[in-house]
């Protein structure tokens, strides 16, 4: 297993995280408790010592997952979690206030089973709560011991730089793919400069990048595959069958390329995989065993793709599909 050091932390992380969305149940066709568990089994086994989870996925049924799987193992495993996204019903609400990150840590504690979150996240920007607010509350949590690391997903580069400006945030999460590179250019730059490891969601574009999808597929309107990740119909799939063509040339499994292109990138201390199964586990965990050449990662930096619209996953949910609204 590789391993890289969040920069500003004593955080050692394995090159490739275990990413649990599709444990949460709501948004992947369904999961089955006993399968995450045993996934969880063989990413340890396998050296994988960085888990990511949050409360929205499953409305807390990832986090309570988690909690049992690390049991006996807390103190050998890196724990990110976040917070100010949450769901009731068909309505996805937005809190980064003080008042909603105090009642979010206490409950995902106890989710965890754990009394501190080793990377604390905030997992979408609220614009209707300053940043200030929301970091002097991270910071008032982070003194009283619950949290180590300070941690952002999904944020722009402008809101990046004024939230280290209040405090030393040492992540962002975001999406980067083979199929959705829209980061490149500013955000990854951005990190590199400023010492924030990246930390990179999707590098398997919602999971068409398994290399499992030889035609168009379908999803209910309420499966990420449908809303989040648009690659599997229209121009996006097209967009996919073109990168495998090009994929096709270097004599490695699909998914392990994906993989190793993201985690090669500058910059990038982890990519986020998720795995519904131990198989899928061993599967990806593969891509660690070797690298991708410098001829090839420049051959797969200059392919020519043209872009699939993503940059607002959030609205989304709301505009794409008319299925959840956002408060």
């Amino acid at each position: 297993m590789k391993y890289n050091q969040i920069p500003n932390t004593n955080l050692k992380v394995s090159a490739m995280c275990l990413g649990t969305w599709v444990w949460g149940g709501d948004c992947w066709g369904g999961a089955k408790e006993e399968d995450c568990l045993s996934a969880m089994e063989e990413a340890f086994a396998s050296g994988i010592n960085f888990i990511d989870t949050a409360p929205i996925y499953g409305s807390g049924v990832s986090e309570s997952i988690v909690g049992k799987g690390i049991k006996g193992k807390r103190e050998k495993v890196v724990l990110a979690t976040k917070c100010g996204l949450s769901a009731k019903g068909t309505t996805i609400f937005n809190d980064l206030s003080p008042k909603g990150i105090e009642k979010e840590i206490d409950v995902s504690l106890k989710r965890l089973n754990t009394d501190y979150i080793d990377l604390y996240q905030c997992h979408w920007p609220d614009p209707k709560v300053p940043i200030e607010k929301t970091i002097e509350a991270l910071l008032k949590i982070k003194s009283q011991g619950k949290i180590k690391y300070i941690g952002v997903s999904n944020f722009d580069p402008a809101l990046l730089k004024k939230a280290s400006q209040l405090t030393t945030i040492v992540t962002l999460q975001s999406q980067l793919s083979l199929l959705d590179r829209n980061l490149e250019k500013d955000v990854l730059p951005f990190c590199h400069e400023k010492s924030i490891g990246f930390l990179a969601y999707g590098p398997l574009a919602g999971g068409i990048l398994s290399g499992k999808y030889q035609k168009q597929t379908d999803f209910a309107q309420n499966d990420a595959r449908s809303f989040f990740y648009k690659f599997y119909s229209g121009q996006g799939f097209q967009k996919y069958k073109r990168l495998n063509e090009e994929l096709k040339k270097i004599n490695k499994p699909i998914n392990q390329i994906a993989i190793n292109w993201v985690r090669q990138q500058k910059g990038v201390v982890s990519a986020l995989v998720g795995c519904r199964t131990a198989q899928h586990v061993r599967e990806n965990v593969a891509a660690l065993n070797w690298d991708l050449t410098q001829a090839e990662l420049e051959t797969l930096n200059n392919l020519e793709l043209e872009k699939v619209q993503s940059s607002d996953r959030l609205l989304n949910f709301k505009k794409e599909r008319g299925l959840y609204g956002i408060i």
